[in-house]
C-alpha cells in the first residue's frame, strides 16, 4: 500500500472532481465565486454596509412645523414571558422528569468530550494550488478539451520539475536573516513537517508554494512555483502574471549564502542524529557532497504568451527539455570553523569559505497551466490544469504507469490540429475576400 501510495503521489485525485460537469463548466465557474469573493472582500474594506442604514434625519425646517407626540405602546405582558428563565427545580417537577434531565446532561458531557478529543486538523494541510490533469479528447475534431481562450487567456510554467510539492513557511525570527533556523517545509496533504527548521535567505512571515527537488540532496534546490504571502504581505489574491512576476524579482533580490561546510546543527539532538544519518559522511570531493537543507530557491520559468504557434515551437519542446544549473558546493567540507575564521566585528556574519560551482541537470516532469485572471486558491482547482510528459492510468494499483499517448503529446498534437483548422479557416476567408473583389 505504501509502494502504491509513493508511486502515485502527483496522480490527480479522483474524487473531487465530477464527471457529470464537464472541466470548462467547472473552470468558468470557479472564476466567477473567486470574482464574487474578490468584489465582497473590497466592498468590505469600504465599510459601505456601515453607511446603508445612516440617514439625515427631518431638517430643521420640518421640524418646527411637526408636533411631537409621545409613542404608546400597545402590548401586553405576554410579549416578556420569553424573557423569564425556567429554574431547575420547580414545584411541579417530577422524579423522572429530573432523571431525564441528568441523563440529557450526561450525553452532552460526553458529546463533548469526544470532540475535546478529536485532534485538530493542521492549518497547512491542503493549502498548495493542485491542479487538475487537463481533460483532453483527441478523438472528437469540434470538441478536443482544451480551453477556448487558450491563446489569451492563460499563463504556461514549464518544464516543471521531478520532486515533491510542499509549503515553504519563514517564521518570524530574531537577529540576521539567514543566520537562524527559520523556514519549515510543510507537505502538501497532511501539512507535516519534512524537514526540521533550517537556515534560509527568505524574508519573515513567507509561504511559498514549492516543489522539492528529487535530488535535492545532490543539489540543494527548492523549487519556486507560486507565492502566497511574502513578508508579511498577502500576494496570493492578485493575479497569475503578477504573482509570477512579482516571485522572480523578489527572489532575484535575496542574498546569497554559501551552504554549510559541516552537518547543520538542529535544534534537538534527536535531530541532529536524523540529520546526521540521512546525510551520510561528508568528504572533500565535491561530487560527494550532501546538503543537509534546501540552499537555493530557484524559480520555475513561465511564459504569458500561449499562442498556439509558441505552445507548438518553444513551450512544448521545453517541457521536455532538462534544465542546467549551476549551484555553490563547498570544496573542503572537512574543515571545522574555529574561532578565527569568525569575523570578530561582526557576530552574526556568515564564515567564508571556498565553494565551486557545480552544473546540475534538473528532470522535467511536464507542463502547468494557469488562468490569468485567477488568484492563488488553495486546494485542488479546474484554475489550473496540469500536462505530465508520463501518462496516468485509473485505478489504484496502476497509476504511474505510461500509457500509449502521453497527455503532453496529446496536448501538442490538438495545438498542431487547432493550428491547422486556424490555417485552413484564413485561406477560406482570403479566396471568399479575393472572389468578392
Amino acid at each position: 500500500m505504501f509502494s502504491d501510495r509513493k508511486s502515485s503521489y502527483k496522480a490527480p485525485p479522483t474524487i473531487v472532481t465530477d464527471k457529470l460537469v464537464s472541466q470548462e463548466t467547472r473552470r468558468k465557474k470557479a472564476l466567477e465565486e473567486q470574482k464574487q469573493r474578490r468584489a465582497k472582500k473590497f466592498d468590505s474594506t469600504r465599510q459601505l454596509d456601515s453607511f446603508a442604514d445612516l440617514n439625515l434625519g427631518p431638517s430643521d425646517d420640518e421640524g418646527d412645523d411637526v408636533e411631537e407626540t409621545p409613542e404608546i405602546i400597545r402590548e401586553g405582558v405576554s410579549g416578556f414571558v420569553s424573557l423569564i428563565t425556567k429554574s431547575k427545580a420547580t414545584p411541579n417537577s417530577t422524579l423522572a422528569d429530573s432523571i431525564e434531565e441528568t441523563e440529557q446532561q450526561t450525553k452532552k458531557r460526553g458529546k463533548n468530550r469526544r470532540k475535546r478529543n478529536k485532534p485538530k486538523p493542521n492549518k497547512w494541510a491542503d493549502k498548495c494550488m493542485y491542479a487538475e490533469l487537463l481533460e483532453m479528447n483527441g478523438d472528437n475534431a469540434w470538441n478536443d478539451g482544451l480551453p477556448a481562450d487558450l491563446e489569451g487567456g492563460w499563463v504556461a510554467v514549464a518544464p516543471v520539475p521531478v520532486g515533491k510539492r510542499c509549503l515553504a513557511v519563514t517564521h518570524q525570527s530574531a537577529g540576521v536573516v539567514g543566520i537562524p533556523p527559520n523556514t519549515t517545509l510543510r507537505s502538501r496533504v497532511l501539512g507535516k513537517l519534512l524537514l526540521p527548521r533550517f537556515p534560509s535567505a527568505l524574508p519573515p512571515l513567507t509561504i511559498l508554494d514549492c516543489i522539492l527537488d528529487v535530488n535535492w540532496r545532490d543539489n540543494g534546490i527548492l523549487h519556486v512555483l507560486d507565492v502566497l504571502k511574502w513578508k508579511g504581505q498577502d500576494v496570493g489574491e492578485c493575479e497569475t502574471p503578477f504573482r509570477f512576476w512579482w516571485r522572480d524579482t523578489r527572489l532575484a533580490e535575496l542574498p546569497k549564502y554559501p551552504p554549510p561546510s559541516i552537518p547543520f546543527q538542529f535544534a534537538s539532538p534527536h535531530e541532529h542524529q536524523v540529520s546526521l544519518s540521512s546525510t551520510g559522511t561528508q568528504h572533500s570531493a565535491t561530487n560527494t557532497y550532501h546538503f543537509p537543507y534546501p540552499t537555493s530557491f530557484i524559480p520555475i520559468p513561465y511564459n504569458t504568451d500561449t499562442s498556439l504557434p509558441c505552445l507548438s515551437s518553444s513551450i512544448i519542446p521545453g517541457a521536455r527539455t532538462s534544465r542546467h544549473i549551476l549551484v555553490d558546493v563547498p570544496v573542503n567540507t572537512q574543515k571545522p570553523f574555529t574561532s578565527v575564521d569568525m569575523p570578530i566585528d561582526r557576530p552574526h556574519a556568515v564564515p567564508s569559505q571556498l565553494t565551486t560551482p557545480v552544473n546540475v541537470g534538473i528532470e522535467p516532469d511536464g507542463l502547468l497551466l494557469y488562468v490569468s485572471q485567477a488568484s492563488f486558491e488553495p486546494g485542488t482547482s479546474p484554475l489550473s490544469c496540469w500536462i505530465p510528459i508520463r501518462g496516468y492510468s485509473e485505478g489504484g494499483q496502476n497509476q504511474g504507469l505510461v500509457t500509449e499517448e502521453s497527455p503532453l503529446d496529446l496536448f501538442q498534437r490538438l495545438v498542431q490540429r487547432r493550428m491547422s483548422k486556424q490555417r485552413i479557416g484564413n485561406n477560406e476567408n482570403m479566396q471568399d475576400e479575393s472572389m468578392d473583389i
